[in-house]
């Protein structure tokens, strides 16, 4: 609801951002959609297990998985800044979908080729939900403020994806089979992308009319390429993180520490973006950037003691308090400095990077796995890559105090837009 004035009246404002007209919609179909980013791993292990192949058959499909996956999500985002959400993302969701469901019938022992095919084929036309949401919140929530918020809320929220997903797959595959749980993966993505795709703001949005940046997009920007690199610290983090929980669930004899450590970070996260969307942060943009980074990196510093079982799950939520701020702080950054028309595309290299970085995290820490003081330093090093990308490239990171260019949206009636206006939202 707006005021004659044009501004969000105060009722709007002040009433439960769940309560805002489309939100909650757009975030429960978006978080269903990317459960297969939390479950298709597991469900693939799970799955080559059952069909008596190799624990390294299953991590190489996984691998594959999560490599196609962020290679695809930028070349995705791309196609939406030029064709629009819902042609994209369908057929995408389409590709995938059908990828997941014919999985089970490729044997790995025998047909490992045509597995190998199809969970490639799967991680590139993975549908870039979350860079679509990110752009959808300009046009669903006029304000600026509770647009941030609304950043900060499903930033948090994703660690309920990690929360939930695995352990669904693990009781699907007990009470039935993994071709089950892959199955039910597979509808639920479908399902949730089918939720998004049919809000009016998605099929109201369009491609921006002009684009810049050349063929590199938004890495024509030396500050955004350095974001990304940033970003990538902090993806090493977490993917070290999960490694490390295994490893101290495994040294412990206590097998549900692997997953009790990173949902601890996961609710660290989901408070972090309560608390942080909240409020009004005081500062520039890329000095909010600085802090979130310098307190993600200091609250890992406890853990390179490689504590006890119980003080390790406990501090671990520690950084997910400032984890959801840095993520927040680098979408807003990417939206101020992406060129016009590539914004989507901006946030899927954001994603990407975070992706990229975390396979890289389990990698090496699957090295030093046996080395329990190596292991329990890797996430810390992580975030202090992070941290230290950042200080180098703060004033490349200083964001222009104009709006920011985003794509048009048609006149309909839940959110009336000016013709041939783009929507804009403040940094």
């Amino acid at each position: 609801m707006t005021s004659q004035t044009g501004r969000p009246s105060a009722r709007s404002v002040s009433r439960p951002l769940l309560a805002e007209r489309h939100v909650a919609r757009l975030l429960l179909g978006t978080l269903t959609g990317r459960l297969p980013g939390a479950t298709v791993p597991v469900a693939i292990l799970l799955l080559v297990a059952d069909q008596g192949g190799s624990l390294a058959t299953g991590g190489a499909l996984c691998a594959l998985y999560g490599l196609a996956s962020a290679v695809g999500q930028p070349v995705l985002g791309r196609m939406v800044d030029r064709r629009g959400q819902t042609l994209v993302t369908s057929a995408a969701v389409v590709i995938t979908t059908a990828c997941l469901l014919l999985l089970p019938y490729a044997h790995t022992g025998t047909q490992p080729a045509l597995a190998a095919g199809l969970v490639v084929l799967a991680g590139l036309s993975t549908p870039p939900l979350e860079a679509n949401l990110r752009a959808l919140w300009g046009s669903v929530l006029p304000d600026p403020g509770r647009q941030r918020a609304a950043l900060a809320l499903d930033t948090g929220a994703q660690g309920l994806i990690y929360v939930a997903g695995p352990p669904l797959v693990a009781a699907l595959s007990t009470l039935w089979n993994p071709h089950a749980a892959m199955t039910t993966t597979a509808a639920l993505g479908l399902l949730g992308a089918a939720i998004v795709l049919s809000a009016a703001p998605s099929r109201a949005w369009q491609p921006a009319a002009s684009r810049a940046g050349g063929f590199f997009g938004p890495l024509h920007h030396s500050g955004l390429r350095l974001l990304f690199l940033a970003v990538s610290g902090t993806g090493f983090a977490l993917g070290a993180m999960n490694v490390q929980a295994v490893a101290l669930a495994d040294r412990h004899s206590m097998a549900l520490l692997s997953g009790l450590i990173p949902a601890a970070l996961s609710v660290g996260s989901l408070v972090g973006g309560f608390l942080h969307g909240r409020r009004t942060w005081p500062g520039t943009l890329a000095s909010q950037l600085l802090t979130a980074a310098a307190l993600f990196a200091a609250a890992w510093v406890p853990l390179t003691a490689d504590p006890e079982p119980l003080a390790a799950t406990v501090l671990t939520a520690l950084p997910g308090l400032f984890l959801t701020a840095l993520i927040t702080s680098s979408f807003l950054t990417v939206e101020a400095l992406a060129p016009a028309g590539t914004t989507t595309e901006a946030y899927a290299w954001l994603i990407a990077s975070v992706g990229i970085g975390q396979s890289a995290g389990t990698a090496l820490a699957g090295l030093f796995a046996a080395q329990p003081a190596i292991g329990a330093a890797l996430p810390a090093a992580g975030a202090v890559l992070t941290l230290l990308v950042l200080v180098g490239a703060r004033r490349r990171l200083s964001t222009p105090s104009s709006a920011v260019r985003r794509g048009r949206h048609r006149r309909h009636t839940d959110a009336p837009v000016p013709a041939g206006r783009h929507c804009r939202r403040s940094a």
